[in-house]
Order: structure tokens, then C-alpha cells, then sequence
């Protein structure tokens, strides 16, 4: 650990020092969720314009992005322009007071600037580095760039999103990314475990393909046990009847009933014991054999009450079931607010911030209070003076060089 002491107040990763070379989404993700566990991110950004989601608006909150705000929380901004030499040499000096890299350049466009894996580990053979790429640093699509949508696609997830007959669908978030983020994370802890044995780095590397691709799980398992690829079903389950969405007389609801139990419970919550002794729905796998047929009869009882009227019979007689939610419904938990999953920050501009908080609670070392995300370059002149020891004089120089 390279800054301050660690403190139980101040989140399990109290004391480490990230240096965030990552811009959009994926990147950016994976080290807001080290700065929630207590790390010291300095994100690295260039002078003219800096992370692209500050321009990914409307809409704004105050003067900023909610696209940026919502993925930059405790986090420093400090700008460098990387074709710059001297903007290196601090760069450099970053890095030698740092624990942990992460960028996610395409292969070979950091070692291209002179910050490459091989390059940094002969300087900091301690250091951890890690790199988010869209298809892996080598193989045949290596030099591809990651775009979501692209990896959605690749990835066979697309195909098995939609319904039967409609075309192929992402997802509704950028879960390309955000797995590829989360994955990330796993690795970067993994290292620093690891390091605290044999006091040596290593180069972590997660590729959005593979991230998402990981996520196929039974799918995939499926595929292999059989050579037939999965079919898009709309938001019904391939092995469990009934198990999806149902409209009811004024809005959406899921219902899931996972077993044979479950569907004796249902069909007498509902007043339908016919269904339960019908002999083409004995079982689970007679009801996935005739979904066409039941979903139809569950699909117009559904629509005789209201959603929540149905969430209160059904729920009460102990099948999971659940609401389908706007963002904004969502938002607007109580049990979200109940929890303190709704993180409140102060931005000097943009005023009261919300976010999503991160959902991992720790009874022994909870994280600290979140910061708001960061100006463009809000920290430079801190970090430099404070921690690398600049002077007045030379943060000026860079200024007016442009190297900052």
C-alpha cells in the first residue's frame, strides 16, 4: 500500500493508489467500484476535453454529463496530454507512487505511448496492470475495437434476447461493458492477494467477449450437451412453465414458478384446480412440453385483476413474483431507500448527485461516504504539488506547454 494507513472507517481498499487510464464505460466502471472500496483513483485524463462520456449529453445535471456523473464517483481528475514528453515524465512519477494501473486502450495503443505492460513491470515489477480490450490482445479480431453493441452481438447473447418473433435484441443496459468492469475487478483483487504473498505484479486482462460470453452458463451447457444453439423465448425460461412476464388487467407483472410444488400452490391460489389436475400439466416437463397450450389459459386468467392485485394473492400464497418498474419506479424504491442504495453527493456545479450506491455491504470495514465525480482536472494541481512535489513554478510551465 502506497498512500495513507488503512482505516476500518475508510473502506476495505484504504491505502492503495489507482492510476485510471480508462475512459466510457467499462474501464471507468471497474475503478468507480475500487474507489468505492476505499482506493485512492487518480484518473488520468487529457486536457482538451477529457473522459468522452463529459460530452455524452443531454442530459445535463447543472453544467455536467449524467452519463459521466454516473460512473465517476471517488475519483481525482488530474489532465495529462499523453504525446507529450514531459506530460510522460509525469506520468511516470504517477505510476512509481501507485499500486495498481488500469487501462483500457486498444492492444498495443499504451505500449505504443510508452506505457505497455513490459514497460511499466521493468520499472515497477510489483506493480499490478490491468486491461479491458474488446476482443483479447491477440487471436484473429485482436485489433477490433470494443463497442458494446458489437460484443452484445459476438457474444450469442443477442440472439437469445427478443422474442420469438421479433429480431434479435440487447440488452436494455450496456452489460457488455459493465460485466467486462465487474470481471475487471475480480482480477484486480485476485492480484493484489496474490502479491501480498510473493510481493510481485502481474498483468490482469479481461476482453468484453469473453466477460460476456462467461454469462452464457446454461445456455452454453446446453449447446454442448445437445449442438442445438438456444432459441429467443421473450422473457419465458426454457425449462421452467410458467416462468415469465403476464399482462394483467392494468399492468405487467413476472411470475415464477419454479417446481411442481409451486404449481400446486399457484393453481389453487388462483381457483384453478382443473389446470392442476389436467394430465398435460402434471408435471414440469409435461408443462414445458405444452407451454403453447397453458400460457395461453395463465395469460387470460391473469388479465381478470389488477398487477398488484395479483402480487398480493399470489405473493401471499408464496409464489415469487414481482412487478415490472419504470427506471424511475425503480429509483424510487423504498426498499432501495430503505437500504442506502441511493448514494447522495455535493457537486461544486451540478448540485445534489444521485447514484446507484454499490451493493456490496461490509459489516467490518464499510466504505466511507462517496465523493462526487470530479471537474476536468479538478485535482491536477493537488495531486501534482501535494503528492509528486511540483512547484508552483513548474505546474505553470506544464500549463502553458500544454503537457497539462
Amino acid at each position: 500500500m502506497s498512500s495513507a494507513d488503512a482505516t476500518t472507517d475508510a473502506g476495505p481498499l484504504a491505502g492503495l493508489r489507482i492510476i485510471d487510464l480508462t475512459r466510457v464505460l467499462a474501464g471507468p466502471y471497474c475503478t468507480m467500484t475500487l474507489g468505492d472500496m476505499g482506493a485512492e483513483v487518480i484518473k488520468v485524463e487529457h486536457p482538451t476535453g477529457g473522459d468522452d462520456t463529459r460530452a455524452f449529453a443531454p442530459p445535463y445535471q447543472g453544467d455536467q454529463s449524467a452519463y459521466f456523473l454516473s460512473v465517476n464517483r471517488n475519483k481525482k481528475s488530474v489532465t495529462l496530454n499523453l504525446k507529450d514528453e514531459n506530460a510522460k515524465e509525469v506520468l511516470w512519477q504517477l505510476i512509481d507512487t501507485a499500486d495498481v494501473i488500469v487501462e483500457n486502450f486498444r492492444p498495443g495503443a499504451a505500449k505504443r505511448l510508452g506505457f505497455g505492460y513490459e514497460e511499466v513491470a521493468a520499472r515497477r515489477p510489483e506493480m499490478i496492470y490491468a486491461s479491458i480490450s474488446g476482443f483479447g490482445d491477440r487471436g484473429p479480431d485482436a485489433t477490433r475495437p470494443g463497442y458494446d453493441l458489437i460484443i452484445q452481438g459476438e457474444s450469442g447473447m443477442m440472439n437469445i434476447t427478443g422474442d420469438t418473433d421479433t429480431p434479435p435484441f440487447k440488452m436494455g443496459t450496456s452489460i457488455a461493458d459493465l460485466v467486462s468492469g465487474m470481471t475487471l475487478v475480480q482480477g484486480i483483487l485476485a492480484a493484489l492477494y496474490i502479491r501480498r504473498d510473493t510481493g510481485k505484479g502481474q498483468h490482469v486482462k479481461v476482453s468484453m467477449l469473453e466477460a460476456l460470453s462467461s454469462l452464457l452458463t446454461y445456455h452454453a451447457g446446453n449447446y454442448f450437451a445437445t449442438g442445438v444453439s438456444s432459441e429467443r423465448r421473450g422473457n419465458a425460461h426454457p425449462s421452467i412453465v410458467p416462468y415469465e412476464t403476464f399482462q394483467a388487467a392494468d399492468g405487467w407483472l413476472n411470475i415464477a414458478v419454479g417446481n411442481d410444488a409451486q404449481w400446486d400452490t399457484f393453481c389453487k391460489a388462483v381457483d384453478r384446480l382443473d389446470l392442476l389436475e389436467h394430465e398435460l400439466y402434471a408435471n414440469a416437463p409435461d408443462r414445458v412440453s405444452n407451454r403453447d397450450q397453458l400460457i395461453p389459459i395463465v395469460t387470460e386468467l391473469l388479465q381478470t385483476k389488477s398487477r398488484d392485485e395479483w402480487i398480493a394473492i399470489l405473493s401471499g400464497a408464496g409464489i415469487p413474483c414481482g412487478a415490472i418498474r419504470t427506471v424511475g419506479e425503480a429509483c424510487e424504491s423504498e426498499t432501495l431507500k430503505e437500504r442506502g442504495m441511493i448514494w447522495k453527493m455535493q457537486h461544486p456545479t451540478a448540485g445534489e448527485v444521485k447514484n446507484i450506491a454499490n451493493p456490496i455491504e461490509l459489516t467490518g470495514t464499510p466504505f466511507a461516504a462517496p465523493v462526487a465525480p470530479p471537474r476536468l482536472g479538478e485535482h491536477t494541481e493537488d495531486v501534482l504539488g501535494n503528492l509528486l512535489g511540483f512547484s508552483t513554478d513548474q505546474i505553470a510551465a506544464l500549463k502553458d506547454q500544454g503537457s497539462i
